[in-house]
């Protein structure tokens, strides 16, 4: 269920007020251009509910579900930043896998609004890997922090 208006904005302010860190911010100066939610995979109910995005494994993963960018500032490589941002945050707090779920359309450009979950090119940029592909049109992406740390 989508949450709307004074309800979405409750929920936001419950996850503001708890301290949690719901993403990763960019700035240009002191101006926020761009931001990249991630977290614990447990922590999306809408993964939980999800039937495409079911979970691949049982390793723990966290997930970055969703960014937005600036009008100003898009196509000029914001979200790889935001993801390798995303990856060093998970990597602090111990995390080992950090997943994605681009979209890619399916023929032409499609309106800016439907890149929110981030594509492809994006995650391959910041070094994730394609690991499921479950619609013709959804990626499950991941970046392996312990394989790259072998090769660093």
């Amino acid at each position: 269920m989508n949450q709307r208006g004074e309800r979405n904005r409750e929920a936001l302010k419950a996850i503001v007020t708890s301290g949690e860190v719901p993403g990763i911010l960019a700035y240009s100066g002191k101006q926020p251009i761009g931001w990249c939610a991630v977290a614990p995979r447990e922590r999306y109910a809408a993964l939980r509910r999800s039937r495409l995005l079911k979970p691949i494994d049982d390793k723990p993963v966290w997930s970055v579900t969703c960014f937005f960018v600036d009008k100003m500032f898009r196509r000029r490589g914001l979200t790889p930043a935001l993801l390798a941002a995303a990856v060093e945050y998970v990597k602090k707090q111990g995390g080992r896998i950090v997943e994605g779920y681009p979209a890619e359309p399916s023929s032409g450009k499609a309106p800016d609004p439907f890149y929110y979950t981030g594509i492809p090119s994006a995650f391959r940029k910041a070094g994730f890997v394609e690991a499921a592909a479950p619609s013709p049109t959804r990626r499950v992406m991941r970046y392996y922090i312990e394989s790259h740390e072998a090769v660093e």
